[in-house]
């Protein structure tokens, strides 16, 4: 006998039939032999109306009283669902996340999870009952209810998978998986039969609105296989599971178009240790989420930093920046309000060559001309006009196939291996609390240091369509690998270009670089360190870089490049910082020296 989670949105209980319809699924799996919870959001646009009524009382409203108001749409949701598996003969129970004590921190319609307590599930699943809990919401350490945000439901389900130890987590929706882009934007888009977490978690940020990153951190944290499926039809959907049950036949999985970014250049900037920091200290302060950030090589002394935040935040950014810069020393600030950002993700990017030339050169030949390029280990991100981004997409699309199955996809019977990861082994502690509290606290789980790369940087490049490709056309005619690209936003007709190589590549990589522009000036720096972070929950915890940034500003290492993903954020600095570089983010982050047991 398995145990099963359950989640059907808004839209799979938004009437009666879809409620009962709902209901059969659960009694399926129960009558199949496994334990059930079902997971349930508000019915249909319950939760918009209830805010909206908010708003014609107090605009805004009380955050609290607001917590109040809109959990009662999810209460209404799991009575309905018992009673329909109870008419539909097998016993069930419902229950409000204050009822099987999901504890969260006190920020109200934004809560995070602390701790679930199991007891009262386990005794109800042992009884031969479905148990229904209310999605989305929870109650803080003063009883206060508090609610999740966005994707709250999601959230949940996983969460109790991960207390429950479950086999699965299943994810009902009106969508029946997750597919390689829009198929509203690309008609041609693919279902995948899998994908990896860390994939997920970056087209989850790029706007994949399938299911949210919060969720995608909890299932990657706790090692709970999420299957994603329509609640329409009985249809395989999606697997998101760990690297080694993902699919790994292509180099690109899928892309992803953010389409309302702005870009925001701060000019000038000083080259010393700390700058950085400052900057985005005070944009950390003022609650504006950064996406891509690209720092390049600096010059004369000074440097420009580049970040992208959603439009709407562009006024509140621009005021923080400007100050920023006066405080800091910068020469200014430059902005372009009409960005869209397009993006490649695929775990086979760290094993194949020539990705981001295919890239480059698809969108040189359109015609289209890349403003910014930042890159991780699994995704190049590139900036474009706005009036571009659904063609930048498209292209994207076709350049990697991606219409195409690949060779290894999933067969109707896949099923996830049982993942018994340290941090999953952690979840259970005993029948009271399921959970240590902090169970969605930012968690680094590695500092990295390399020094055996080099930095390439191409000076003065035109900025027309199409020169990024050339560059890497011949790069990837030489065989050499590329890890991180930079490629900061031209100033009239030229644009500065910075990637890395393995050092016993740079020879090769620089004549590279002079046959694709013959007049160029290509600097060449082998005296550099990377120094890197990596966890789950850096997208949705703010000031990861900020700690990063000031951790090394405090030890006076001055940072020469950035680039950043959602598991992952990179700088360069010379090699003699790198090994202090290395300590002092290790205590930034708490993490023991290697061989060193983590302390409890």
């Amino acid at each position: 006998m398995g145990l099963l989670v359950q989640k059907f949105g808004g839209t799979s209980v938004a009437d009666s039939n879809k409620v009962l319809a709902a209901a059969r699924r659960a009694i399926r799996a129960h009558h199949a032999g496994d334990k059930v919870v079902v997971v349930v959001s508000a019915r249909g646009h319950t939760t918009d109306e209830l805010i909206d009524l908010a708003k014609e009382i107090s605009d805004p409203p009380p955050a609290r009283e607001l917590d109040m108001l809109i959990s009662t749409g999810e209460q209404v949701s799991v009575a309905l669902m018992a009673m329909a598996v109870q008419a539909l003969g097998v016993p069930a129970i419902s229950f409000t996340g204050a009822q099987i004590g999901l504890v969260t921190d006190s920020f109200h319609t934004r809560a995070r999870i602390r701790e679930i307590a199991t007891d009262r599930i386990l005794q109800a699943l042992d009884s031969g009952q479905i148990v229904i809990v209310a999605g989305f919401q929870g109650i803080d350490a003063n009883a206060n209810i508090t609610t999740l945000g966005r994707g709250g439901s999601d959230t949940t389900a996983v969460a109790l998978a991960a207390v429950l130890d479950a086999d699965a987590c299943e994810i009902y929706t009106d969508v029946d998986g997750v597919y390689t882009t829009d198929p509203r934007v690309v008609p041609e888009a693919r279902k995948l039969d899998r994908i990896s977490y860390d994939e997920m978690l970056e087209l989850a940020s790029l706007g994949a609105g399938v299911m949210h990153s919060r969720s995608i951190e909890f299932a990657k944290k706790y090692g709970v296989p999420i299957h994603v499926r329509s609640s329409f039809s009985d249809a395989n959907g999606t697997w998101i599971v760990g690297e080694a049950d993902a699919s790994h036949a292509g180099s690109v999985t899928g892309c992803a178009l953010v389409k309302d970014e702005a870009r925001i250049t701060v000019l000038g900037v000083p080259d010393r240790p700390g700058v950085v920091h400052e900057l985005f200290r005070r944009i950390a302060q003022a609650k504006i989420v950064v996406d891509m950030i690209v720092q390049n090589v600096a010059l004369h002394g000074t440097t420009e930093v580049s970040f992208t935040v959603a439009a709407d935040d562009l006024t509140q950014a621009l005021e923080v920046a400007d100050t920023a810069a006066r405080a800091i020393g910068a020469a200014g600030i430059d902005h372009d309000p009409q960005v869209s950002k397009v993006s490649i993700v695929g775990q086979g990017m760290r094993v194949h060559t020539g990705v981001a030339f295919s890239l480059f050169k698809a969108l040189g030949a359109a015609g289209i001309n890349i403003d910014m390029i930042t890159t991780s280990e699994i995704k190049i991100s590139v900036l474009v006009a706005r009036i571009s981004g659904v063609q930048a997409l498209r292209i994207a699309h076709k350049t990697f196939s991606l219409e195409q199955a690949s060779g290894d996809s999933a067969h109707a019977q896949f099923k996830p291996r049982h993942l018994a990861s340290p941090a999953r082994g952690q979840v259970t502690t005993d029948e009271h609390a399921a959970a240590s509290p902090g169970m969605e606290d930012l968690v680094i789980t590695d500092v990295e240091l390399d020094t055996t790369q080099a930095r390439i940087t191409v000076l003065n490049l035109p900025n027309t369509p199409g020169q990024s490709a050339h560059v890497f056309e011949r790069i990837s005619s030489a065989g050499v690998f590329v890890d991180m690209i930079v490629q900061n936003t031209g100033r009239g007709d030229n644009t500065n270009l910075s990637f890395t190589v393995p050092r016993t590549q740079t020879t090769q990589a620089a004549e590279a670089v002079l046959q694709a522009v013959p007049h160029g000036q290509v600097v060449v720096d082998d005296d550099l360190a990377k120094l890197s972070v990596t966890g789950v929950g850096m997208r949705t915890h703010t000031g990861v870089a900020t700690r990063m940034f000031g951790a090394l500003a405090d030890r006076n290492i001055n940072i020469a490049m950035i680039s950043t993903s959602e598991v992952r954020l990179n700088v360069i600095t010379n090699q003699d910082a790198g090994h202090s570089g290395i300590a002092c983010l290790r205590q930034a982050f708490h993490l023991p020296e290697p061989g060193q047991a983590q302390s409890k």
